[in-house]
């Protein structure tokens, strides 16, 4: 199960489709781009968010073109985003030098219209105090026009916990839960660099925790999870979401959650933010 629910990158990236998790709705590719001809691709039924992780694209859909990107990395900017619906036919190709994209979806029915998303579309989110500090952009929130699909980037300084306290979305009990398929996929300020990431679910009898590495990429269909990165190593992950219900709705596992209140009395990590514009 456990080498089911965390992949390696392949040469070629990541390319995760849902019956390849097992479930139905989420997406998940990451590729390098080299300057060329465009790539041409179709999101059939499936909405995406293409979202640069390094270097630009320019993508050419519905009659329309966009650029899209800019950071020289994760930990050297902010990003921005291309919302595309269901059916539509693309083109993308990288401008000025190779670029990292991660096509991020969610399998639907219903179309809306294509966005770009940059910085001054979300705010730039510091949760948590002390060593469970991070920094949160949430690119594409519950209220952004899409059917499924949320998209998530998360910070987390060297030495921090994040996704803390350990939380599941696996139970429809609205509005305190929805049910999320979620997808983690990791960077490393240091490809040395390692983090940890437990998933664990006492109603099926599992607990695992795993050693995450740089361009990893973790499937959470259920149970509560939460992540660490070692000291000397910032971390960064892209979640994925999507479910019956677009909303990112949670239950803090309770024999935890009163470290939520406990962070009244502490500092937030001076680090932050990790990333700025």
């Amino acid at each position: 199960m456990t080498t089911d629910l965390l992949r390696s990158a392949s040469a070629a990236g990541h390319d995760l489709k849902p019956r390849d998790a097992g479930w139905d709705y989420v997406s998940f590719r990451c590729e390098r781009l080299d300057q060329g001809p465009p790539a041409s691709r179709s999101s059939g039924d499936f909405e995406l968010a293409l979202v640069p992780l390094s270097g630009t694209i320019r993508a050419r859909a519905l009659g329309q073109e966009w650029r899209v990107g800019g950071r020289a990395s994760v930990f050297d900017g902010l990003p921005e985003a291309l919302y595309l619906p269901i059916g539509a036919e693309y083109e993308i190709e990288a401008v000025g030098g190779p670029a990292e994209v991660a096509t991020c979806g969610a399998r639907t029915t219903a179309a809306h219209e294509p966005r770009l998303v940059t910085s001054a579309d979300y705010e730039v989110e510091l949760r948590g105090a002390g060593a469970a500090s991070r920094q949160v952009v949430t690119v594409l929130p519950p209220d952004f026009p899409a059917e499924k699909l949320l998209v998530v980037e998360v910070w987390t300084p060297a030495g921090n916990w994040s996704s803390y306290p350990p939380h599941k979305h696996d139970e429809r009990r609205a509005p305190e839960e929805v049910v999320l398929e979620e997808t983690f996929f990791f960077r490393l300020s240091d490809a040395r660099g390692f983090g940890l990431a437990r998933l664990y679910s006492p109603e099926r009898d599992f607990d695992s925790a795993m050693v995450v590495h740089d361009h990893d990429l973790l499937c959470v269909p259920w149970g509560y999870h939460t992540t660490v990165a070692v000291p000397g190593y910032d971390m960064y992950y892209l979640n994925v979401l999507a479910g019956d219900t677009r909303a990112l709705t949670a239950s803090d596992d309770p024999d935890h959650a009163w470290v939520r209140d406990s962070w009244a009395a502490q500092e937030r990590d001076r680090r932050l933010p990790l990333v700025t514009a």
